[in-house]
């Protein structure tokens, strides 16, 4: 039968990993096949389409108030007119006899604080003029004195202090790190640097004060800054392209640093709850079999065996990582990896259609934590260009792929009955075992024993079982014959009821009343013979 032809949902042609808009650039499933352009003009539009039809509403709303009131306000005018009118006259001339009265009496006290606020004067001009002067001096020093060296990375660290230093030390530490790795990158860049230095400083003094905002919001500010920084180096201070992609590389690992326990997997979204659904769907697949997926890999041979256990590494360093890019830098290690297992297993180059499903098997090994977290936080606040082209953005769409096939894979997926796909998920059963006499002569002893102890265990596992449903069988046999044997015995005993007479008197001696004894002849006496 061949797997392969009548497999679902494993194939993705190339075209489908494109921007649906056509543009050319990688999609992604997060924003619903478009690429990270093309995504933020949609989301634009809908954006300004919901704000247009709020307004809308809102003006109707109130038109519909105003009209209201005015209907019911013209019901009450023609009655208090004559009363309003007179309410008004008399107002105008309470008003005007307690103004002047005010004029007789608030003279003194007006001229008193005029002469107070004279004497006032001198000091509030010293203040002013020596607040002057410290302003000229700091705008002087931060004209004359690069920006890098107005605040110390310490001094940075201490901007959003932890509640518990114990806790954040090992991420306060990496962050101290980073902080002095940009500052000796934008040395190089002179006057640009210090400008990329002030817009980052500035960009992180605004995210601290919108907390509040959504996630999807706060990652719309982070890509208009990724957009405005790279047109600012371009257009303003005319940097090279590839020393423009170098320095966002060192812009979005110092922000996301920084911003990293604000923006990853927060309270506000539902990235954790889909987190443990993903886990949890990879543990009920375990069963799943390369020859399932039709994944071609020998984990027989060494090189491949190591290939696939380096890429399985590599998926799961990814949780560790803090910034975007090295989390995609995770990523293309582990499929490059996996390229290279195809690769020997088949001595020519791999394909994409080999690749996909090689994928799914690793990620289903593997079981990433915080799967969904990851991916989700590389959509929002990696620098979007590496999402779009490249070979980071090829990998991330297939492992997003890779994904959403997980939790999607069905019985036709694998080419399984839906009854034997059931029974594996439930745990019923589990698929054959490879045997350890098919193993190639390269295998590792501690393999071929390992493969036999599991083997024993599965027998073991399998005829405790059965004795444990004999053992339940027999108890409820001894169960039923116990009862039948009561229910016998009584009914016996309802049908054939057991009386009890009273005790009789004992018996006398049987020559006790015979009157005739001295009649009886004497009784025999033994005789001696002698011999």
């Amino acid at each position: 039968m061949n797997l392969k032809s009548e497999r679902r949902g494993i194939h993705v042609d190339q075209s489908e990993l494109l921007c649906k808009k056509g543009c050319g650039y990688y999609g992604n499933p997060a924003w619903q096949g478009f690429c990270s352009k093309c995504w933020r003009e949609e989301y634009h539009k809908a954006r300004q389409k919901q704000i247009q039809e709020d307004w809308e509403l809102a003006e109707r709303l109130q038109r519909e108030e105003e009209e209201a009131y005015a209907s019911s306000q013209s019901t009450q005018g023609a009655q208090s007119l004559t009363f309003s009118k007179f309410e008004e006259k008399k107002t105008n001339e309470k008003t005007r006899k307690v103004t002047t009265v005010k004029k007789f009496f608030t003279a003194s006290s007006r001229a008193g604080a005029k002469k107070a606020a004279q004497e006032k004067t001198p000091k509030q001009g010293q203040l002013g003029r020596e607040r002057n002067a410290d302003n000229i001096l700091r705008d002087l020093k931060e004209i004359f004195t690069p920006s890098w060296e107005l605040a110390s990375p310490s001094e940075e660290i201490q901007e959003a202090k932890a509640p518990s230093p114990s806790i954040h030390r090992q991420a306060s530490i990496e962050t101290d790190r980073v902080s002095k790795e940009f500052i000796e990158f934008i040395r190089a860049y002179q006057k640009p640097g210090q400008d990329i230095y002030k817009q980052c400083k500035l960009f992180l003094d605004t995210m601290s004060h919108k907390r509040d905002l959504s996630i999807e919001e706060q990652s719309e500010c982070a890509q208009d800054f990724y957009q405005n920084v790279a047109d600012r180096l371009q257009t303003r201070w005319k940097v090279p392209p590839e020393k423009v992609e170098k320095a966002m590389d060192e812009v979005e690992k110092y922000i996301m640093t920084r911003q990293y326990k604000y923006v990853f997997c927060p309270e506000t979204t539902d990235d954790e709850k889909k987190d443990l659904a993903v886990q949890k769907r990879i543990r009920a697949l375990h069963w799943v079999t390369p020859q399932m997926l039709c994944v071609p890999v020998s984990e027989e041979i060494p090189e491949v065996s190591d290939m696939v256990v380096k890429a399985i590494t590599d998926i799961i360093e990814m949780d560790s990582k803090r910034v975007p890019r090295d989390k995609l830098a995770c990523i293309t290690k582990c499929s490059k990896h996996i390229f290279n297992a195809i690769k020997i297993t088949k001595n020519e180059p791999a394909s994409a259609d080999d690749f996909l499903p090689t994928l799914i098997y690793i990620v289903l090994k593997g079981n990433p934590p915080r799967l969904q977290s990851n991916i989700q936080y590389i959509t929002r606040f990696c620098n979007p260009s590496r999402l779009m082209t490249g070979e980071d953005g090829y990998y991330f769409t297939n492992l997003c792929c890779a994904v959403a096939f997980i939790e999607k894979l069905d019985a036709q997926s694998l080419n399984l009955s839906q009854e034997d796909f059931d029974r594996f998920m439930t745990g019923q059963t589990s698929p054959k075992k490879q045997e350890s006499d098919s193993f190639s002569p390269d295998v590792c002893l501690g393999v071929k024993q390992m493969c036999k102890s599991l083997d024993l265990l599965s027998q073991l596992n399998e005829r405790q079982e059965r004795i444990v449903s004999e053992a339940k069988k027999l108890e409820k046999d001894l169960i039923d014959w116990t009862d039948g044997i009561t229910k016998e015995v009584e009914d016996i005993v309802e049908k054939y009821p057991l009386e009890i007479k009273p005790k009789s008197q004992a018996l006398a001696a049987i020559d006790s009343e015979n009157v005739e004894n001295d009649k009886l002849p004497p009784p025999l006496q033994p005789q001696v013979y002698a011999g």
